[in-house]
């Protein structure tokens, strides 16, 4: 395949299940569909996908496949318009970021969407965050938890009224597992913020990957991806060693942008980053140090613009020609065009700041 290529995904909704679909954009309902892809058919659900995003005039869709029930061992998968990034690029260059930091992330890449023979443009394709996403990493199948809103802060306060929250896993939304599983996650943020900081570390690393989520706090810090450390993301238990692991989610709003795709400042976020888990983390000496050390690396070595150039003149080479033809955002060329360095020096720009901040961590 060229770099001027991508596939296309070529959808068909009765028309009569395509009215019930845009009669009210707020309905999760799934409606039934026809997806051709490279002359294979599928047969699938579909629905709209996101919160705020609904608005926009370009939509992002969620599909489900039941016959046959597997798209290239996947079951679900998630379509983004990635509306408000005038790069296209920002939420595929977060999850190929965080794979190089070796955090579980989803895989995505761009395709082309066709709605009843009309032109929809370009789409990022990305994998759901299941069980099939598991066993294509060979893990074991443990339960999977949503971080749908804001409580799901690692506190026991609300963040949206400040008092307690009336249970230990508000904020979640179980993907995977069974009721029983609830306990686990409960007990992970009662320990989380009730262990006395003398026992602190011998207590969170019986229950959470700590190296990994200090790798995954890195990647969101580099990012900037403020709505990072409440929300977008998941958490895996693996049932084999007992540990949670965290998988980032939504990284449209990054690398200089904020949601509504306006600048962010490069020294936004700060090196800590925020939330009550990773407070209690860099409280603790050795977990401090761990932090130092994954930053630094990343630092010298995947956050720069030594690393991330060729992944983001690549994709922009890649989706070039399609943003001349795609309804939504075609009048923006200029803008796309500027996009790469903008990334690039946004990239520069907060790796020194970040570096000047090391200090801050010893």
């Amino acid at each position: 395949m060229s770099t001027s290529q991508l596939p296309l995904f070529a959808i068909y909704i009765h028309p009569d299940d395509l009215r019930e679909l845009r009669r009210d954009i707020w309905n999760d309902e799934l409606v039934p569909a026809t997806l051709t892809f490279h002359k294979k058919k599928f047969h699938i659900d579909i629905s709209y996908r996101g919160s705020h995003i609904r608005k926009f005039k370009k939509k992002s869709y969620f599909i489900s496949f039941y016959k046959p029930y597997f798209f290239h061992g996947a079951h679900e998968l998630h379509l983004n318009a990635e509306y408000k990034d005038p790069s296209l690029m920002r939420n595929k260059l977060s999850f190929d970021f965080f794979s190089a930091l070796g955090v579980l992330s989803p895989s995505s890449q761009h395709v082309l969407l066709s709605i009843n023979g009309k032109h929809e443009g370009i789409y990022l394709q990305l994998e759901s965050v299941d069980e099939f996403f598991l066993k294509k990493r060979q893990l074991p199948i443990g339960p999977i938890f949503y971080a749908v809103d804001d409580d799901a802060n690692f506190s026991l306060i609300s963040s949206f009224d400040k008092a307690p929250k009336t249970s230990l896993d508000a904020g979640y939304e179980r993907k995977l597992g069974t009721q029983e599983d609830h306990r686990y996650l409960e007990e992970f943020i009662f320990q989380i913020n009730t262990t006395p900081k003398y026992e602190y570390e011998s207590v969170i690393t019986k229950i959470l990957d700590v190296n990994k989520y200090l790798r995954w706090l890195a990647g969101v810090v580099c990012t900037q991806n403020f709505d990072g450390f409440v929300h977008n993301y998941a958490l895996y238990r693996n049932p084999d060693s007992g540990l949670f692991e965290i998988i980032p989610w939504d990284f449209d709003a990054t690398w200089g942008r904020d949601i509504n795709g306006k600048q962010m400042d490069y020294d936004y976020v700060r090196i800590e980053g925020f939330n009550t888990l990773t407070a209690r983390l860099l409280d603790t000496e050795r977990f401090r140090k761990m932090y130092y050390d994954i930053m630094k690396h990343t630092l010298d070595h995947e956050f720069t613009v030594g690393f991330m150039k060729p992944k983001v003149e690549q994709l922009y080479q890649q989706l070039r020609p399609h943003v001349l033809n795609d309804p939504y955002i075609k009048d923006r060329m200029e803008q796309f065009d500027d996009e790469p360095d903008w990334i690039c020096e946004f990239i520069e720009k907060r790796n020194a700041y970040l570096k000047s901040q090391l200090s801050a961590l010893l």
